[in-house]
């Protein structure tokens, strides 16, 4: 994976408005099958190419949930990071993501309610520029206070 910044902790306190986090991850095989198997999600169009071929993808996709996988990742891992709770997540799916894909996901800081902890996040999946999966975030941030 590529990402921004390392890994870790943004404490609330020190969460500023418009802050960015961003993580590249190829998209292969190997993890839209492992997917399947976590998930047990086996829905041929993610996992037979033949069935997938005439569906109107017209050929295999990633499961949707393994795109979002990667807004969780950014949120569990750079903002804000390790300690952080999910309060909340919308999420739609706008384009198929499929194996070989380039996915970028990035979420941005859109509110922050300091006394409560709660970060709201903008965030989104895209392909060459292209948005495959837009939503929002509500997660609750550690802080230093509990540390």
């Amino acid at each position: 994976m590529l990402d921004n910044l390392p890994r870790g902790t943004i404490c609330i306190e020190d969460i500023e408005m418009g802050m960015t986090r961003y993580l590249r991850k190829v998209i292969t095989d190997e993890d839209i099958e492992m997917f399947a198997q976590v998930s047990t999600d086996r829905n041929p169009v993610h996992l037979d190419d033949a069935y997938a071929q005439d569906t109107i993808f017209e050929g295999r996709i990633a499961h949707g949930m393994l795109t979002a996988g990667l807004i969780s990742a950014v949120i569990g891992e750079q903002l804000p990071g390790h300690g952080t709770v999910y309060m909340a997540q919308s999420l739609k799916f706008l384009a198929p993501v499929r194996p070989g894909d380039l996915v970028y996901a990035e979420v941005k800081v859109t509110n922050i309610e300091f006394d409560k902890r709660r970060v709201k996040l903008d965030c989104h999946c895209a392909i060459d520029g292209k948005k495959v999966l837009i939503g929002e975030a509500t997660v609750l941030a550690p802080s230093r206070k509990f540390d």
